[in-house]
Parts: structure tokens; sequence; C-alpha cells
């Protein structure tokens, strides 16, 4: 077993387009053994300078989320106006552990994106369906909490419907379970039936991600 996941943050920024939302997704600079980087929502650690005013864990998450967001993209937003819509947290049995915090916020049309050049190499503002479909077609890889958190942004086509309705649901806080099966795996969440069984054949209410061939497909229902 690994040790205690790291303390992290990330925000959804969206904007509204003339053709409707788009997120933006930040490239990471390619990996030491020269394969591209995989495409992610601004974000990272928690570092020490979040702690220096008082708060709770979720105004330090929110105040790293506000500070990588510049950092990365150079996009200046708001804390007050950065909505919380998820909490993940790494499997055990992976290398690397993180707790993060995700938050939902919007960008104006007219504010420019500046990468870093160092962590971040390229960014693109995409529909979320489009977003999928690019994963789809290998152009942009996804990591499951990066394409879970876009399919539920497909059902939005405005920057403020998609905060205020998130906003407003309860917190989501992801403990991913892994189940080998055959052609790749089943990832289950809690509020699936087979979650607290460990049983993904358990019938009952889904919330899983399959992943199967490198494609993931996520379903939640019940």
């Amino acid at each position: 077993m690994t040790g205690a996941p790291k303390p992290s943050a990330t925000v959804v920024v969206v904007r509204d387009a003339p053709t409707g939302l788009e997120l933006l997704l930040l490239q990471r600079s390619p990996r030491k053994d020269g394969k591209p980087g995989p495409w992610v929502f601004p974000g990272g650690k928690i570092e020490p300078q979040d702690h220096r005013e008082s708060g709770d864990d979720l105004a330090i998450a929110r105040r790293a989320a506000v500070r990588e967001t510049h950092e990365e993209a150079g996009l200046a937003l708001p804390s007050t106006e950065l909505v919380p819509i998820s909490r993940w947290i790494t499997p055990d049995i992976a290398p690397r552990r993180f707790d993060t915090w995700f938050f939902l916020g919007a960008a104006q049309p007219d504010h420019a994106v500046r990468v870093d050049g160092g962590e971040i190499c390229d960014h693109r503002w995409l529909p979320p369906q489009q977003a999928l479909e690019a994963h789809v077609a290998r152009e942009v890889r996804l990591a499951p909490p990066t394409f879970v958190t876009v399919t539920w942004l497909t059902q939005y086509s405005h920057a403020r419907a998609a905060i205020t309705e998130l906003g407003a649901e309860p917190l989501l806080t992801f403990r991913p379970k892994i189940f080998p099966i055959e052609g790749g795996a089943c990832i289950l969440y809690p509020g699936d039936a087979g979650y607290d069984a460990d049983d993904p054949e358990l019938l009952g209410a889904r919330h899983r991600l399959w992943s199967l061939g490198g494609e993931y497909r996520y379903e939640r229902e019940g």
C-alpha cells in the first residue's frame, strides 16, 4: 500500500462561446520517455502558501485552485466564484495518490490563456461533447476523473447553468474501486449497487466507469 494521498485542487474552467459551452483542457509537457503528456484541467498539489490564511480544508483547496489556474493558464478567477463539484481520492493501489477537490468556474470569453511553457505545453477550448469525441479519436487523452467530469458537462449549453446546477448537487466523493474484467476493468464509484459489497455483478443502481480496450463508458443511473 502506498502512502496517504496528497491534498490537491483542480479547476474545471468553462466559458460561453458562440457555439455554446466550452471547457478548457491543458496538455502537460511530454514525459521523459517522449510520449505526449495527458490533457487535464488546471490544478496541482496544495502548497504551504495556500495555508497562510485561515480556513477549513475546502477554503485551502479553493486558494490552491486559484493559484494553480493562474500559474498554469494565466487566468485570474475569483475564489468566491469557484463552486466545488466533486472530490476524487486515488485508490490505495496507485503508485501516486491524490485527494483532489474539483471546482467549477467561468472565464470571460475574451480572457486569453497563457500556458506556463514548463509543466504545460498546450491548451484547447472544446465543447464537452467534442472533447469526448477527441478522446475516442485519441487526439486528447483524458484520465477517468476528467472523462467523468466532461461527461457531466455535456448536458449544459451555458456556463452559468452548469455552475448553478452542478453547484447545487450534493458533493460526490469518488473513491474508485477497480475490478479487472475481460478486456479491461470495471471501476465502481460510491452509489453503485456493487460498491460496498465489492461485487460489480450485483443488480441495482449503477455508478461506474467501464474501461475496455482503452476506451471509457460512464454509467450512472438509479
